[in-house]
């Protein structure tokens, strides 16, 4: 309990348990951080629209274990497939903003 004596903040726990920006360690966690957040959009983007995951595998022409892997979080997504995923698939727009 002595590492997390002094922490006030999110952001100091954070890099008490996984290191400082642009370490490895770092880095992998924030990896992880932004595919669980993508996946939890997904899925729920994908219940409000009310289809199944093999109905937007076929309107993205992708397959229903890829949906399944990315709503897990298991997989890679490249951002022409995700901006497919989203926009022809469920109708909604993406934002991207850089830090």
């Amino acid at each position: 309990m002595e590492k997390y004596k002094g922490i006030t903040t999110f952001d100091q726990l954070i890099e008490v348990e996984h290191g400082k920006i642009g370490t490895e360690s770092r880095n992998s966690y924030e990896e992880k951080t932004q595919m669980f957040i993508i996946s939890e959009m997904l899925k729920d983007a994908r219940k409000e629209a009310k289809i199944t995951q093999e109905q937007l595998a076929e309107k993205t022409g992708t397959k229903k274990s890829y949906i399944s892997r990315i709503e897990n979080g298991k997989g890679n997504i490249q951002l022409s497939t995700l901006i497919r995923i989203f926009e022809l698939g469920l109708n909604k727009r993406i934002g991207l903003t850089f830090l």
